[in-house]
């Protein structure tokens, strides 16, 4: 494929997919809550950032499937990453946390999503942590890395595939925390972008860099945990 060719296929993957899985969340959430359009939006967009990657990767890219194999070795640094972002998570919850956070606040929320019952709180964690943990490495790593990758370079996509994933990450936060909050939580989301993506461009797997992002999942949902059913 000619290299014109192959930076304007990127530039329209990555506009194709990066506002997607935002404008489901503000269709879903904002837009039209509550309304069986806002339900099927929400659904739709989820969907399409899983289909797009796949059906890119096999009908544009022509390249073959893989599972993303581990092929450099990387799992034990993402793992040893995974534990150090959780210390630091965990240290600025316990330090910022009690100024920051209303308990009362957070379950209310908790309510409204179905997620005030422990059983179905451990459930959706269950399911972050296993199967939303390597989807989104799916999405932002394996695909929106690569297609900044074309456009920019390994260092520059590093930075700029975090910010995109940050900013959805922002944008559906902001249904549950005040700005400052969004902005404290968006930082570490941002610094487990970062690293996350540095671990793809260095192992060229999606795994080292799941295997750091379930741990620190872990970290999220055992404080979550305590807000919404201890604190």
């Amino acid at each position: 494929m000619a290299k014109n060719k192959v930076i304007f296929w990127a530039i329209l993957a990555l506009v194709l997919l990066i506002p997607i899985p935002s404008l489901g969340t503000l269709s879903g959430m904002i837009w039209f809550p509550d309304e069986t359009i806002g339900k099927v939006l929400f659904m739709a967009s989820k969907v399409w950032i899983l289909l797009l990657p796949l059906l890119w990767h096999l009908k544009v890219d022509k390249e073959k499937l893989s599972w993303s194999p581990v092929k450099k070795g990387g799992l034990l640094p993402g793992a040893v990453l995974g534990v150090l972002i959780s210390v630091v998570i965990f240290v600025v919850y316990y330090t910022f946390g009690s100024k920051l956070i209303d308990p009362e606040h957070v379950k209310t929320m908790a309510a409204k999503i179905q997620l005030d019952s422990k059983l179905i709180y451990l459930v959706g964690a269950l399911y972050w942590i296993t199967i939303n943990s390597i989807l989104e490495e799916y999405v932002w790593r394996w695909f929106v890395f690569r297609k900044f990758e074309i456009l920019f370079g390994g260092i520059a996509a590093i930075f700029l595939s975090a910010f995109a994933f940050t900013i959805h990450h922002f944008i559906a936060l902001t249904l549950y925390f005040n700005l400052g909050l969004n902005l404290l939580c968006c930082l570490g989301i941002g610094i487990g972008g970062l690293t996350w993506s540095w671990l793809y461009l260095k192992y060229r797997s999606v795994w080292p860099g799941y295997i750091s992002h379930a741990i620190v999942d872990v970290a999220v949902f055992a404080i979550g945990y305590v807000l919404f059913f201890v604190a």
